[in-house]
């Protein structure tokens, strides 16, 4: 009759011993997914102005040109331009355009303007994100100025107008997509994007140094 065998003579390792190895791998396995969570994250902030430069250059997403002037002759064909506004969640702006839509010559430079209202008590800072659709139509549109541009502070209550200095590439005529009509529609949507409590305190700083000042 044949003797059982120790485990170490089937070449089976303990429970035990196994413990300390398991450990060791899932401490690897979790420093490595770690490592790459946090490469994944760097390379996806490092992706973000790559990314908006390809859409400035491109017009990729319906992203507007940036113009410092307008060096085009205008055209006697027009194109008819309307505007959106909007505001995100949580921001207590009312904001919409002065004009729902303007008809321009293409190469011409025009302008217009987006009322904003803060409906709020305090100060509130707020961003403006743009598109132009049909997203084709982007590397056409060129805005020499805009308040998209920067920051907006609005005080409580205060009430606004904001200006878009704009001009249309008649270079938009030959794209093929726009073939069949190309006119053009540009969103804004306002964010809210700091404390309005920290502004309020750098505002009543602002205040009495210049009261200082006067004396």
């Amino acid at each position: 009759m044949n003797e059982a065998k120790p485990n170490h003579e089937r070449g089976t390792v303990p429970a035990k011993a196994d413990q300390p190895a398991a450990r060791r791998r899932n401490r690897i396995i979790a420093a490595s997914c770690t490592a790459f969570i946090f490469g994944m994250v760097g390379a996806a902030y490092a992706s973000v102005p790559l990314y908006q430069l390809f859409c400035q250059v491109t017009g990729y997403g319906g992203t507007t040109q940036r113009a410092e002037a307008n060096t085009l002759q205008a055209s006697d064909e027009t194109i008819t331009v309307r505007f959106d506004g909007n505001v995100a969640k949580g921001l207590p702006w009312t904001f919409r355009p002065n004009d729902r839509a303007i008809t321009v010559r293409l190469g011409e430079t025009s302008e217009t303007s987006y009322r904003a209202v803060n409906n709020s008590d305090k100060p509130i800072v707020g961003q403006a994100l743009f598109n132009v659709t049909p997203d084709a139509a982007g590397i056409y549109f060129n805005k020499i100025a805009c308040f998209c541009f920067d920051e907006q502070v609005l005080q409580p209550g205060e009430s606004v107008d904001m200006p878009i200095t704009f001009f249309v590439d008649p270079d938009i005529r030959e794209a093929e997509e726009l073939k069949n009509g190309y006119a053009i529609t540009l969103s804004y949507t306002f964010f809210p994007i700091d404390d309005p409590d920290e502004i309020a305190r750098a505002a009543q700083t602002d205040t009495s140094e210049a009261g200082q000042g006067a004396l």
